[in-house]
């Protein structure tokens, strides 16, 4: 974009694709597919602004999401529905306790992921696409993928970046509440989502 160009008003919000054709692929901002596997040809759409549910449809009930990882279930056990920040410098593998996570809800629960990269560096967000690959996560010749992916990354503009959460968001809501699944949604990393905030 840049000042003093054409701009068509469609009068509708930002809407993306959502469903299970979004599961194993990799999509940004906008919902256009980034992973070079053509388009994604999902039978539902959502806008990625939306109300927020109202108090009385949330659960009161208090459950520990059992991730399969002993030292957190015995020493810091997650609940359901709650969130979770994790903490730590370069290299000391929170990626790789967010693939293990991942992978575990998967297999354990049959639940779906979502991962929102904001403000990754590109070699960042390949590398964990090939993982999950490589880990089974993201299945490229069936339909047993588990996770859906969307990146707004570093050379995005900043409006891009500051909306790929609510894309990200969009997409597990529609698991969650169409569907009826336990969704886990990753956001990573937030440092640079409130940076793209605060560049807008």
């Amino acid at each position: 974009l840049v000042r003093g160009m054409e701009v068509a008003d469609t009068g509708s919000p930002i809407t993306i694709p959502v469903g299970p054709e979004t599961l194993g692929r990799i999509i940004n901002v906008i919902g256009e597919p980034i992973d070079e596997r053509g388009p994604v040809n999902a039978k539902h759409t959502a806008p990625i602004h939306a109300e927020a549910p109202e108090f009385i449809e949330m659960s009161v009930e208090q459950e520990i999401l059992e991730t399969g990882i002993k030292v957190v279930d015995l020493l810091a056990p997650y609940a359901k529905g709650g969130k979770i920040g994790l903490f730590g410098g370069a290299g000391v593998g929170k990626t790789v306790l967010i693939m293990e996570l991942i992978n575990n809800v998967a297999k354990a629960h049959g639940g779906y992921s979502v991962f929102a990269g904001v403000g990754e560096r590109t070699r960042e967000g390949n590398d964990l696409y090939h993982e999950m690959i490589v880990g089974g996560v993201i299945d490229l010749k069936g339909d047993k993928s588990k996770v859906s992916l969307v990146y707004g990354q570093m050379n995005e503009p900043p409006g891009a970046r500051a909306r790929v959460a609510l894309t990200g968001l969009s997409v597990a809501e529609y698991f969650r509440d169409k569907e009826g699944q336990d969704v886990l949604l990753f956001i990573d990393n937030i440092f640079r989502f409130t940076q793209a905030g605060s560049e807008v």
